[in-house]
């Protein structure tokens, strides 16, 4: 079966160099040119994943993906030119998988692409074998068979990757992890080096579930070692 990708790129010839090579590397792929007709393709097709650029005319990448996270959690890699901290935070921050900027080699880019997907089908999977399971520690509880998160039994929206750590966390109290280790436990892949992409996920995790997130509760930090959840 073939994996059905969507690029939205508005520049022409960016667009059609990465459907090309993705073509020939066996996916079927669709191409948007703005945020606009971005969303009217998602909304008719069924993707595997999304490849967002974040400057375009219309409805930029940002919004255009705050609109698809409202509906899907569909892997979704930015690739953009933007390669500042601020914007890869934001992008990640929102929802996205992954954030690659131009330019690119297209064997990392295609790798990642696999990698993206090859993580949500086997997420799915797990999901549907999975045995119901709740596991508490303070005011948090979390559901692990629906995919459920509760504070003083209030519904916690979290990501899938935010989702898939804190149950790390919770599975193996007190335990630390390295960045290293919590990259390959989550993204099941090679770790490329880029810490802001768990310094991001572990942020906007503390800001649902602590209290105060600038001095954390569950989620401590352990300087040039990683991070664990303290349970007393």
């Amino acid at each position: 079966m073939h994996n059905k990708i969507l690029i939205v790129e508005d520049d022409i010839a960016i667009s059609e160099m990465v459907k090309n090579y993705l073509i020939k590397d066996g996916f079927l792929v669709k191409t948007a040119f703005d945020g606009e007709e971005a969303i009217l393709k998602y909304l008719n097709y069924d993707f595997d994943l999304i490849i967002l650029d974040l400057m375009m005319p219309k409805l930029d990448g940002i919004e255009t993906m705050k609109i698809i996270r409202e509906k899907s959690s569909v892997p979704i890699l930015i690739m953009s030119a933007k390669d500042s901290d601020v914007d890869k935070a934001i992008g990640l921050g929102l929802g996205a998988d992954d954030y690659i900027a131009k330019p690119f080699s297209m064997i990392e880019f295609s790798a990642r692409i696999k990698a993206a997907i090859r993580r949500s089908t086997k997420y799915s999977n797990n999901e549907k074998k999975e045995d119901p399971m709740v596991m508490k520690v303070g005011n948090l509880t979390i559901d692990v068979g629906n995919f459920l998160v509760s504070k003083n039994n209030q519904a916690i929206a979290l990501t899938s990757k935010e989702f898939d750590i804190l149950k790390l966390f919770i599975q193996n109290p007190n335990r630390v992890f390295t960045k290293v280790q919590i990259y390959s436990f989550i993204w099941k892949d090679e770790y490329f080096g880029d810490e802001n992409v768990i310094n991001v996920h572990i942020r906007r995790l503390r800001e649902k579930i602590e209290e105060d997130p600038s001095n954390p509760q569950y989620i401590k930090t352990l300087w040039g070692i990683g991070y664990k959840l303290e349970v007393i």
